[in-house]
């Protein structure tokens, strides 16, 4: 009978985490998050390549305006260099910002199915991630540990930590719910999301409230008449009443407000429909929901920029630009200028000082109005100078548009004369090299890549044979130079390009010449051979419409080996270079990590 195996040895904790974590993901792809804008590929791999090869990195974008979106992906060759990334780099300073990494999940449905992620709530605001996730890794492996922050990078006393499994969470909630961290008494439960959270309370977020802030209240209000005005409404928990500090300074009638917690939402919701807008002691009290400052500015900002937005569908294509205005235009004379052409709500002429500023605005009823205006307007003269008419822009649309025409006009600048001409890929400099402007390289790159592109500019081949060496060129007409029969010069033989030499089909239309200058080297007694009498040339075929180009991946196939890095680096080079997110001296960088 068979001897009982021997138990497996205990496995530590962390490490059967650690272990279970690696076996959990099938590529070695990083998520990096928490990323500066100005941050791009080329940083990350810098960075990332210390700790192992890495096989491709991308910044996520948006997909209308390429901005950075605060986050990229990092593929590693070898699943041990990511493990090492993740352990060593994670929360390390990218530009002086901590980073946050994690593995890449391909299936949302783990992020969404909230298992294993708590909330912890009342955090003191010197706690940062890196810490966050020291105190709570002791109970299980952490997927993704994230404190959250304000436009200032100011931590708002709240985080999230999300665990591989379940039994994790719930030892979190049991030891730390309910203690002292940083001289603070902690909150930690389960995660919620907004739609759970309103299904709980029976509405939305923003109309659930049970304290309601009350402002504009008159100075010789006291505590216990403050209370005394809202305790028929429920129960009064808590109130605070308090008086505006420096409204003295401001030349403004002293006032008072303060805050007010019931016990039960309706309470709350009856205070502030019977209590606002009403005449208290000569003042009318405002009373609301009480909110944090966050909220209260975004309302704000969305209420400003609906004004801004309603305003300038207004005045669209109904407002005019007059510029070149001569000083002796003022507001009347501007107004009068332009009542011919319809009804004008409102008229500017921009003065500083008691001067004109030489331009103004001028603002129509309808749009057909205004384009009749430009029509006729512009470029007449109005006093001594032809004034300028068109349709107001914004500043930012103008400054896009201005951004847009250098743009183009630079790029224009850059091409060269004779067409765009070809980069080249050499492994050994480590990057794939574009082609400079006027078509030269620069004295970096190899010196055979340097004379072929030479060549390539004076007569479409490479110059590799000197050309007319020694005093006797042949000649077309069968006679010799200089040096007779002896011939001591070769010259170009025949005026035919390397290629032909070579067994290299010629290019079409290229001239079949014969080779006068081999002439000189036949013996003596030896009559050098007869040209054949010339044809009369023969009619031009007919044009044929061009062949059909093949696409890259026929091209590739058809290549070899050594020639499809190169064919490879002239198609991406040209897209890297143009994209918006990527310096000009990187390109070529970025080019040969994609093509190694």
């Amino acid at each position: 009978m068979a001897a009982p195996a021997a138990p497996a040895a205990p496995v530590p904790p962390a490490a059967a985490g650690a272990k279970d974590a690696s076996q959990s993901y099938a590529s070695a792809s990083l998520y990096v998050g928490d990323l500066l804008p100005e941050i791009t590929e080329a940083h990350l791999c810098d960075i990332f390549n210390q700790v192992g090869p890495v096989q491709s990195i991308r910044v996520c974008r948006d997909a209308v305006t390429r901005r950075p979106l605060g986050y990229a992906y990092v593929n590693f060759r070898m699943m041990q260099d990511a493990e090492r990334a993740l352990d060593t780099m994670n929360y390390s300073l990218i530009r002086g910002h901590p980073c946050r990494i994690m593995w890449s999940h391909r299936d949302p449905a783990l992020r969404k199915s909230n298992k294993g992620n708590i909330f912890i709530k009342n955090l003191d605001k010197s706690i940062d991630n890196k810490m966050l996730y020291d105190t709570f890794s002791t109970f299980g492996n952490i997927l993704s540990c994230k404190i959250a922050t304000d436009e200032e990078n100011k931590s708002k006393g709240y985080g999230f930590v999300h665990y591989e499994d379940e039994s994790s969470c719930q030892a979190a909630m049991e030891k730390v719910n309910g203690k002292m961290l940083k001289d603070k008494i902690v909150y930690v439960g389960p995660f919620k999301s907004r739609r759970e959270r309103e299904d709980e309370q029976g509405g939305p977020l923003e109309q659930i409230y049970q304290n309601v802030y009350v402002k504009n209240v008159a100075e010789e209000v006291t505590e216990e008449e403050f209370k005394n005005m809202f305790e028929k409404f429920g129960t009064v928990t808590s109130f605070v009443l308090k008086t505006y500090q420096g409204e003295s300074k401001k030349n403004l009638p002293a006032t008072k407000y303060g805050f007010v917690n019931f016990d039960t939402q309706d309470a709350a919701k009856a205070a502030v429909t019977e209590m606002n807008d009403l005449e208290y002691k000569g003042r009318t009290l405002f009373c609301g929901p009480a909110q944090k400052a966050s909220v209260r500015k975004a309302q704000l900002k969305a209420q400003f920029d609906k004004l801004k937005q309603d305003q300038i569908a207004k005045y669209q294509n109904v407002n005019l630009y007059v510029k070149n205005l001569d000083d002796t235009v003022t507001e009347e004379k501007l107004r009068e200028i332009f009542e011919p052409f319809g009804v004008i709500t409102s008229s500017k002429l921009m003065v500083e000082n008691g001067s004109s500023k030489g331009f103004g605005f001028v603002c129509f009823t309808t749009p057909e109005e205004a384009t009749k205006a430009v029509t006729e307007m512009n470029n007449r003269i109005v006093g001594s100078k032809p004034i300028y008419v068109s349709l107001a822009q914004r500043k930012d649309q103008r400054r896009a548009q201005l951004e847009a025409q250098m743009a183009q006009r630079f790029q224009q600048q850059r091409m060269p004369p004779g067409g765009q001409q070809q980069g080249f890929y050499n492994p050994q400099m480590g990057g794939y090299y574009p082609p400079q402007m006027g078509g030269q390289y620069p004295q970096q790159y190899p010196q055979q890549f340097r004379g072929m592109q030479q060549g390539h500019q004076k007569g479409g081949y490479p110059q590799q044979y000197p050309q007319g060496q020694g005093k006797g060129r042949g000649r077309r007409d069968g006679k010799g130079g200089k040096g007779g029969n002896k011939g001591k010069g070769r010259g170009n033989q025949g005026g035919q390009p390397p290629a032909a030499r070579q067994g290299q089909p010629m290019p079409q239309g290229a001239p079949q010449q014969g080779n006068p200058s081999s002439w000189s080297g036949v013996a003596k007694g030896q009559q050098p051979p007869i040209p054949a009498p010339a044809q009369a040339p023969a009619p031009a075929p007919a044009a044929e419409a061009p062949a059909a180009q093949p696409d890259l991946a026929q091209q590739l196939a058809a290549a070899p080996p050594a020639q499809q890095k190169q064919m490879l680096g002239e198609k991406l080079y040209p897209i890297i270079e143009k994209h918006p997110a990527v310096q000009a001296e990187q390109a070529g960088k970025i080019t040969g990590m994609l093509l190694d």
